[in-house]
This record gives C-alpha cells, sequence and structure tokens, in this order.
C-alpha cells in the first residue's frame, strides 16, 4: 500500500480480489453502486468512499457484475513481458502468470556523483555519463535479444524502475516492438535482480485499487 494525496492505493493479487470487495462493503456499511468501463471499476460505498480498480491488460469486457468480470479477468493465464531498468542494473524476462519463463540480469557500476570542484568535478562527470550510457546500451541490447525476437508471444509488456532510464530505452527503434506493448503501469521497484523479477511478475498480476474516503 501506499498513499497518495487524497487516499491511498492496493495492489491486490486476482485470488484475493472477492474478498477484498467484500471487506471494503463491510467496513463502509455496504455497497451502493458499482460502474464499469473497458478501463475501471469504480465501487461506491454507501459512506462515500470510493475503491477505483485499474483493469489490468484491459479492456475489461463481457456483461456480469462488473467485479465479478473484474476477478475472472484478471486471473486469465497471459504471458507478458518485463523490462526493469535503473541506473546501473537491469532485469529482463518473459512471466505466465506469475512464473518467469526466461530472464537475464546484469549489474553495471556507475560512478556515484562527486562533491569535488573543478576538472576533478567535469572529469567525474564525464566518467560517470560514459557508464551511465554503457549501461543502457547493455540493457537495450538485453531487451532486443530477449523480448524482440518473442514479441509475437507477448499479450503486453510491463516496464519498471526508472522512468528516465526507460524513456531512453523507448526512443532505441530496436525496441519499437516492445514498447509498443507496454502498460501505463510502472512499477516502482528496487535495484533489479532475479529476485525482484519474480516479484515484478506476480505484481504485474495485481490488481491496483485506488480508495479514496469522503
Amino acid at each position: 500500500m501506499r498513499e497518495l494525496p487524497g487516499g491511498r492505493v492496493v495492489e491486490v493479487p486476482p485470488e484475493r480480489l472477492a474478498g477484498w470487495f467484500d471487506r471494503f462493503a463491510a467496513r463502509n456499511g455496504g455497497l451502493r453502486e458499482t460502474t464499469a468501463s473497458a478501463t475501471e471499476v469504480v465501487v461506491t460505498a454507501r459512506n462515500g468512499t470510493t475503491a477505483t480498480a485499474v483493469v489490468p491488460f484491459p479492456p475489461l469486457a463481457g456483461s456480469g457484475p462488473p467485479t465479478v468480470r473484474l476477478g475472472i479477468h484478471a486471473k486469465r493465464p497471459r504471458r507478458v513481458g518485463l523490462v526493469l531498468v535503473r541506473l546501473g542494473a537491469h532485469s529482463v524476462g518473459i512471466a505466465e502468470g506469475a512464473r518467469v519463463l526466461v530472464s537475464r540480469t546484469d549489474r553495471h557500476h556507475v560512478q556515484a556523483r562527486s562533491a569535488a570542484g573543478g576538472w576533478s568535478q567535469h572529469r567525474f562527470a564525464r566518467r560517470r555519463e560514459d557508464q551511465a550510457r554503457q549501461a543502457l546500451r547493455d540493457a537495450a541490447d538485453d531487451v532486443h535479444d530477449v523480448l524482440v525476437p518473442r514479441a509475437g508471444e507477448l499479450a503486453a509488456v510491463v516496464l519498471g524502475g526508472d522512468r528516465h532510464a526507460l524513456a531512453q530505452l523507448r526512443a532505441d527503434a530496436r525496441l519499437g516492438p516492445v514498447f509498443s506493448l507496454a502498460v501505463d503501469r510502472v512499477l516502482d521497484v528496487t535495484e533489479p535482480r532475479r529476485a525482484v523479477l519474480d516479484e515484478a511478475a506476480r505484481r504485474a498480476r495485481d490488481v491496483e485499487i485506488f480508495v479514496r474516503e469522503p
């Protein structure tokens, strides 16, 4: 859970979604109404509290109670690509459900910022920029090698990490087939490692719900 202005965001695994909505109703005096679109389900409680669930891998289709449809949709098996990048480290993989099928992870040293002045500071800055560029080139190569040949198998691509680094990868024309599948959500992750990639595979299935109290 994380706090946001006006409310909080929780990530709920698909298997726990029905129970989460039941508890939401019990805590807030029952439900007043539920509405749905292709991209979100909004549940309004009798006390005015709302829970806005973002549909993972939209659109949400079908008929029937929106929260039931959302649970069925979220549980559906999908093969997704994962791209996690932070300065000096990246992890790339393909997951089916919560299981990573193939992956590649690497880490590169990037010089810390120097507090020195004058030429020393410029020298450190140039070295750091060169190291950061090389780390991003290596990340782009791994995204290309792991995901581009399999892009046709993927339902979507989930990104995570530093948005600036991801934007630089997006500018690489070779990776167009991958980033064309990227969902809007960007996971907040620590330094990419294989264990972090496994966690990202699980979180990619979760439903983000924004809870706002009246």
